[in-house]
């Protein structure tokens, strides 16, 4: 270990202490009214949780991901977001049981949890009979659920118990050890969170399938994670030790990385939408024609340019990626599209015209404050750099 970590102390700031206790305030304050609203519109209320949900669980599994691509790729600037990206990975823990209203409330979610009787159209109806039997069934929905959250439990488990290790001596070189739970962590993440996506986001019609939807969210994923990642140390590197830590290289670094999965979300929309258009078929266009009329086009548009056009014009400037304090602006603008992309896939299921409800806002809000407070909570648990990973002097070097 370099001989700088023993001046340097490496705990998180007070102000992530604070930010933490202000964040509970507001989920709770937000909270509350959630929960009225639950009660008086049942509907909107999952609605909009379910677009929450998916919007925090990308960053909590977004976070998982980078972090093993770390470990599998090693370098600086995976170092000093280490610990950020490990205290977010840990709020899986509050996303099990944030999970229990979307299997509680089923029904008013998906047409495969209803009755059959009740649906009136015959064609569906018929479809129904065949996919409730083999895969979309309340029971299958359940057990899926449970294997998924397992998977990421176990992964995060791990990841969490070895890297507490490093804050201990001796110096000690465990990158094989994260490398051997890393690389097959990765093909398990891509395929539970493409499952994930299929039954808890595309089912919602359960007349439609495309076979590139659940990357999408993974692209989607990553890129929040990295932009959640920004913001963060934006917020630390005011203070010691970021400020010691964060240098334009890992900066850099990072602007780049937020970069490729903004074109590799936009190369996986795109290609979805391709794919369809040229086949023209009735049973894949019925998707898109919902997402096309009554104002949610302009909605697309606005998130095909703004989601990835402006940002990649951006992005493509070497100082601009270097700076911190203009990237945040950009990480944050992206978070908020993120959002906007999630409401474009969930909200026309259920309005033919766009509309934006009061849980599309206020759910967001309470589940985000209760999810930042246990956020910092994880930060604070643990110091900010593992200081006896031998990695640790790519970060440590620079004192």
């Amino acid at each position: 270990m370099s001989t700088a970590s023993h001046h340097l102390d490496l705990m998180a700031p007070p102000v992530a202490k604070t930010i933490g206790q202000r964040s509970l305030i507001i989920g709770l304050v937000f909270s509350v009214g959630t929960i009225i609203g639950a009660f008086l519109q049942p509907d909107v209320f999952i609605r909009g949780y379910l677009v929450s949900y998916m919007g925090w669980l990308g960053i909590t599994l977004g976070c998982m991901a980078i972090l093993m691509l770390r470990h599998m790729t090693g370098g600086g600037w995976g170092m000093v977001i280490r610990r950020i990206m490990g205290a977010a990975m840990r709020c899986i823990w509050l996303m099990i049981p944030l999970f229990l209203p979307i299997g509680l409330m089923m029904p008013r979610l998906y047409l495969w949890a209803r009755p059959l009787d009740t649906i009136h159209d015959q064609h569906l109806r018929e479809h129904l009979e065949q996919i409730t039997k083999s895969y979309l069934n309340p029971t299958g929905f359940w057990i899926r659920a449970a294997i998924y959250f397992a998977i990421w439990g176990f992964l995060i488990f791990f990841l969490t118990k070895w890297s507490k290790e490093q804050d201990q001596p001796p110096v000690r070189d465990t990158s094989a050890k994260f490398k051997v739970l890393a690389g097959p962590g990765l093909i398990l993440y891509g395929f539970t969170i493409s499952f994930a996506a299929v039954d808890w986001v595309m089912s919602i019609d359960p007349s439609w399938i495309s076979t590139i939807y659940g990357l999408i969210f993974l692209a989607g994923q990553g890129l929040a994670a990295m932009c959640f990642a920004v913001v963060i140390e934006r917020i630390l590197v005011r203070y010691k030790p970021m400020s010691e830590l964060l240098k334009p290289d890992f900066v850099h670094d990072h602007g780049k990385l937020i970069l490729a999965f903004t074109m590799v979300w936009a190369y996986f929309s795109f290609s979805q939408w391709l794919i369809i258009w040229a086949g023209n078929l009735p049973e894949e266009i019925s998707w898109y024609l919902k997402r096309i009329h009554g104002g949610w086009g302009a909605v697309g548009v606005f998130v095909a340019v703004f989601h990835f056009a402006v940002p990649f014009v951006f992005l493509l400037s070497r100082p601009f990626k270097r700076d911190v304090t203009r990237l945040v602006w950009l990480a944050v603008w992206l978070l908020v599209m993120r959002w906007l992309d999630i409401l474009w896939h969930i909200e026309p299921q259920f309005s033919s015209t766009f509309t934006i409800t009061w849980a599309d806002v206020v759910v967001p809000v309470a589940m985000g404050g209760l999810w930042m407070a246990y956020f910092f909570r994880n930060l604070n648990s643990m110091p900010l750099l593992p200081a006896y990973d031998v990695y640790a002097k790519e970060v440590l070097e620079h004192e």
